[in-house]
């Protein structure tokens, strides 16, 4: 096949030698790689699938007919201002997730600072509630199980440097035990510590079952 047949524009039906069979234009024709650019489809529209295809492979085609060059600058738009927000969007986001990952931390330290993540704000709000006359053991496998049920209200968790911090004032220390809680308030802090066991218990026991 000649180079020339595969001229920018050109709207062509084409069967391949592994059988597929579809119609598109062409966008472009490198020669070097003999790789061409199609833009599937006959119509115009907002989306569309772009396939790159080995001439070589290309069992059969026909010319369909010759169109304009459809990555015409002048015909093309660009809406600069949803463009300049998806991007401060994307920054935003990736701003956000690099301060859910720590710097020189331990895998362990890490597994840890997402379990705090994961943890259902009311777990914490519970922390203010007036005390009532509960069985401890009730109590903790009732915040528990407000945890579980409100896993995707995130809490405000972060790095600082290798110190995790909670809510803003709940700090965890090298090396993440109970006792490194410090900072924030007495209920704050012993609920800290209760996500912090229990997920050492859970990390132990998924040790001893490997």
């Amino acid at each position: 096949m000649e180079g020339e047949e595969f001229a920018v524009g050109c709207f062509l039906s084409i069967k391949t030698t592994l059988g597929d069979e579809f119609e598109g234009q062409i966008i472009s024709f490198d020669r070097l790689s003999n790789i061409l650019v199609l833009q599937e489809g006959l119509e115009s529209g907002p989306r569309r699938n772009i396939r790159l295809l080995k001439a070589n492979y290309i069992k059969e085609f026909s010319l369909l007919r010759q169109d304009e060059d459809p990555l015409d600058v002048k015909k093309c738009f660009l809406d600069l201002t949803s463009l300049q927000a998806r991007e401060d969007s994307a920054i935003r986001q990736a701003e956000a997730d690099s301060e859910r990952f720590g710097v020189g931390v331990t895998s362990e330290a890490q597994t840890l600072f997402d379990a705090l993540s994961k943890t259902g704000a009311i777990c914490f709000l519970t922390a203010f509630l007036p005390h009532q006359k509960v069985e401890a053991f009730l109590r903790f496998i009732l915040d528990l199980w407000l945890c579980l049920l409100t896993e995707f209200w995130r809490l405000p968790v972060r790095w600082d440097k290798t110190v995790i911090v909670v809510m803003n004032e709940v700090r965890v220390s090298s090396p993440y035990l109970p006792e490194s809680v410090s900072g924030g308030t007495p209920a704050a802090n012993e609920r800290v510590r209760k996500v912090l066991e229990f997920e050492r218990k859970r990390m132990q026991t998924r040790g001893t079952s490997q």
